[in-house]
């Protein structure tokens, strides 16, 4: 489902967001699905059965039923299900269709999308159909994301997930130019300890942390002193440098021309 197009899924009448009753079950029907069947559990309890396999089910639960399949459901009456379906056909070749379930670990982008989609159609909204289906495929898209992700090993994992954290370091610095950051609480940002952080660092983005956070520096300070209005003592002032020929020496020595000559 990843390389279809947004105009071959066929939106179907059935789709809700819903508190179950007490009382709510979903009786197994004699004939199996005839379309897709995105599933999500907001909160609550419950069994969901699919083709003879039983899951339990809770907040991120999610199934993408197939054609074919033989479903039924029940849930815990002291803890009712509060769930989202949204029924769909897909015209043409299907390659690549998400596994049957999963529990979502980062959820907050998917319910945005699920509680979108819904609010679509509550109104007349224009162009909800168009829309709907772009939104539909970018939740498929999140579901093979889940999967992928959860076939990677535990090693490749862990790397992945030491990447995003200097990322989001690096880009934390870049964010704040002005802070005088410490190693340390860099390191303490991305829970690791400075002497590997540093190392990290280095391998990832390719300079020392102090050489980023200089560069960073002096590249927002061009930006200011073009674009901005302000002159020399202004930008070195908020970019945290209490000297100004310090700052006037290091902008130099990274850019090859002195800060008045950029103003």
């Amino acid at each position: 489902m990843l390389h279809i197009s947004p105009d071959s899924l066929g939106l179907q009448p059935a789709f809700a967001k819903i508190s179950c009753e007490p009382g709510w079950r979903w009786a197994r029907r004699e004939k199996p699905m005839a379309n897709y069947d995105l599933f999500y559990v907001w909160s609550g309890e419950g069994e969901v059965e699919v083709n003879g396999a039983h899951y339990k089910v809770g907040p991120g639960s999610c199934f993408l039923f197939r054609p074919g399949d033989y479903t039924s459901a029940t849930h815990n009456p002291q803890r009712p299900l509060v769930l989202t379906y949204i029924h769909f056909s897909v015209n043409g070749a299907v390659e690549q269709v998400p596994e049957r379930y999963r529990v979502l670990d980062e959820t907050v982008d998917f319910e945005y999308m699920l509680s979108r989609y819904v609010r679509l159609f509550l109104v007349q909204t224009y162009a909800a159909e168009e829309e709907a289906k772009i939104v539909l495929k970018a939740l498929l898209i999140q579901l093979l994301r889940a999967d992928n992700h959860n076939h990677v090993p535990i090693e490749k994992k862990a790397s992945n997930q030491l990447t995003e954290a200097i990322h989001e370091i690096a880009n934390y610095i870049r964010q704040h130019p002005g802070i005088p950051h410490r190693v340390e609480d860099l390191a303490t940002r991305a829970q690791l300890s400075p002497r590997y952080f540093s190392m990290k660092f280095k391998e990832m983005v390719g300079m020392s942390v102090q050489t980023y956070m200089i560069r960073t520096r002096i590249e927002r300070a061009q930006h200011l002193l073009m674009h901005a209005g302000m002159n020399v003592t202004e930008v070195a002032d908020a970019l945290g440098y209490r000297d100004i020929f310090f700052f006037s020496r290091q902008f130099k020595q990274y850019t090859g021309r002195s800060p008045s000559e950029i103003r």
